[in-house]
C-alpha cells in the first residue's frame, strides 16, 4: 500500500540556476545574516550593561531584565549562525 506522501510526490527537487539573480540574492541574505549578528552583539552588551547596573543598585528588575536580554541575544545569534546548517540538514530528509 502507498503512503500518502509518495502518492503526492510532484517530482519538483531545488535547483541553483532556475531563477535570474540567485547569486545577487544570497549575497543579500549573506549580508543580512552578518548584519543581525552585530545586532545581536550589540543587544548582548546592552543586556549585560543593564543586568551589571542593576545588580550594582541593587534594582533586582533591571538585573532579571539584563539577564532575559542576554539570554535572547545570546539564543537570537544562535539560531542566525546555525540557519544555514538547519536548513541544509532539514532539506535532505527524506519523507516515506
Amino acid at each position: 500500500m502507498l503512503s500518502f506522501f509518495q502518492l503526492q510526490d510532484p517530482g519538483v527537487s531545488p535547483n541553483s540556476n532556475g531563477l535570474p539573480g540567485l547569486p545577487a540574492l544570497r549575497e543579500i541574505v549573506g549580508a543580512l545574516q552578518t548584519f543581525s549578528l552585530v545586532v545581536c552583539v550589540a543587544a548582548f552588551v546592552i543586556s549585560a550593561v543593564a543586568w551589571a547596573m542593576g545588580s550594582l543598585g541593587s534594582n533586582s528588575h533591571y538585573a532579571g531584565r539584563g539577564k532575559l536580554g542576554c539570554l535572547i541575544a545570546a539564543g537570537a545569534a544562535i539560531l542566525i549562525a546555525s540557519a544555514n546548517p538547519i536548513i541544509r540538514f532539514f532539506s535532505g530528509i527524506q519523507i516515506g
